[in-house]
């Protein structure tokens, strides 16, 4: 886990929900920095620079991607 890199920053945990589901759905090992703590106490999310996403560098393009499709106006067919 010491390669594993920040590729998005979130405030609340409430913004990782869906992104969690993506991630283990692709199989894309990753971590959230700050989690737990943030859990129990939100009001620190500035003084901890909020939650971390954490994933290796070899998967960054394809999270990425998955970061840029949930940020995307949704769209319907």
């Amino acid at each position: 886990m010491e390669s594993f890199k920040t590729i998005a920053i979130f405030n609340y945990q409430h913004e990782t929900v869906v992104l969690k589901h993506l991630l283990e759905q692709e199989e894309i090992p990753y971590f959230f920095e700050n989690e737990m703590t943030l859990s129990v106490a939100p009001m620190y999310s500035a003084a901890l620079g909020g939650i971390k996403l954490k994933v290796h560098p070899n998967d960054f393009e394809e999270v990425q991607q998955i970061l840029d499709n949930l940020n995307s106006p949704l769209k319907i067919v």
